[in-house]
């Protein structure tokens, strides 16, 4: 029985969950959402620190005597623990830990020295001046980012700064892509009568590290059951996350939907009232997900952005799924009520218009468009002007 798309989302939404959490390095953690709080382990900076190149010195010190001793320096770096008397100052330079005894830098373009005495020429500068104070980034045991948050480039740098090298997150899910058909032929390679190049593997795996998803395996099999289930069950084996092309249908050699029953799928829905799309599958064995998406190549991307990177959503808490706006239709668009429809479009400007080539088999207007516009399946004729839903393809 053929369901709404709204009612195949919502079958997803509420059978997929998030993978187990897992510790990794934080160097490979970019991207991904942490699955618990991280608190400081120490005052970050650890120590007071000069912020630029300069002179450290008591400002209470200066403002008596006006002439500082300059007795050495201090670099960035150094473990030296040197104490400084009121009426001293050293050389100290970015980063560098100011010394027991001071509390200010001035900077080395508001100076001068005679005789090996510091005179400072600022009549801005204030006590506290260019110091960063201990714990002044964060402090031992503070919240430094709550769970869920994304692990940004700047979310790792900033772990990085305060000592963190692992953290618990939530993975990407490892994927094996199953590519059915005796028609298909590899790219580069001359076609035999009745072949087709295979562009599905390519597609999908293109789409799936532009998500930043790379543990993909891809495997190649016949129109056999028998090879079909084999395949199937080595990737129930090794992967989160199954997605099939093709055999889909009810045809003679059609075998997946047979495929997933041996081998303990349960099945979700298996047909979605929509164009392109309708043979779509999805199941589940325990925590392992399986999609069986038709064999043309638009069906495959459509199926992909509409209901796999909703799944991928609930398996990783990433923020993965293609922007939705509703504005205006370009030009008239006429069809029969009963199927909802996913236009290849281009979105310029404040409207949408459906391009060309908008049939199954064809990929070349997909490589041109820059999103899918959604046509609900009650509507019938619209006209330019008409609102619709119009979801944003990644570029």
């Amino acid at each position: 029985m053929m369901i709404s798309v709204n009612e195949a989302k919502r079958l997803i939404d509420e059978n997929v969950s998030s993978l187990q959490p897992v510790i990794l390095q934080l160097q490979h953690a970019a991207g991904l959402v942490l699955a618990e709080d991280v608190y400081a382990i120490m005052d970050i900076p650890a120590f007071p620190q000069s912020s630029m190149d300069g002179y450290a010195f008591s400002f209470e010190g200066w403002k008596k005597n006006k002439r500082l001793k300059i007795i050495g320096e201090v670099a960035a770096g150094s473990n030296e623990n040197l104490s400084l008397a009121p009426g001293n100052a050293v050389r100290i330079f970015t980063g560098a830990a100011v010394p027991s005894g001071a509390d200010t830098v001035v900077m080395q373009e508001k100076i001068r020295t005679d005789n090996g005495e510091l005179i400072i020429e600022d009549e801005m500068i204030q006590q506290g001046t260019s110091v960063r104070p201990k714990g002044s980034e964060i402090k031992a045991r503070e919240l430094a980012i709550e769970r869920e948050n994304v692990l940004s480039p700047a979310a790792i740098g900033f772990l990085a700064g305060i000592g963190i090298n692992e953290v618990n997150v939530f993975p990407n899910p490892s994927i094996t892509i199953i590519i059915t058909g005796n028609e298909l032929q590899e790219p580069g390679k001359p076609l035999q009568h009745g072949q087709v190049y295979e562009s599905n593997s390519f597609a999908l795996k293109a789409v799936l590290e532009q998500l930043q998803i790379e543990n993909i395996q891809i495997l190649y099999t016949n129109d056999n059951p028998n090879a079909t289930t084999s395949a199937l069950k080595k990737a129930l084996e090794q992967s989160d996350l199954v997605l099939l092309t093709g055999g889909i249908s009810v045809g003679d050699y059609d075998f997946v939907l047979q495929a997933a029953t041996d081998c303990g799928v349960q099945k979700l829905f298996h047909k979605v009232k929509q164009r392109p799309g309708k043979p779509l599958y999805a199941g589940t064995r325990g925590n392992k997900l399986v999609f069986g998406l038709p064999g043309n190549p638009s069906s495959v991307l459509t199926c992909f952005y509409q209901y796999v990177i909703p799944a991928l959503e609930k398996l990783t808490k990433r923020k993965i799924g293609l922007q939705k706006i509703n504005m205006p239709l370009g030009k008239s668009f006429q069809k029969a009520a009963g199927l909802t429809h996913f236009l290849k479009g281009s979105c310029s400007g404040n409207t949408a218009v459906p391009l060309d080539a908008q049939e199954s088999y064809r990929l070349s207007s997909f490589a041109k468009a820059n999103c899918l516009i959604e046509i609900a399946e009650e509507r019938t004729s619209l006209n330019g002007g008409d609102a619709v839903n119009v979801y944003l393809l990644p570029q």
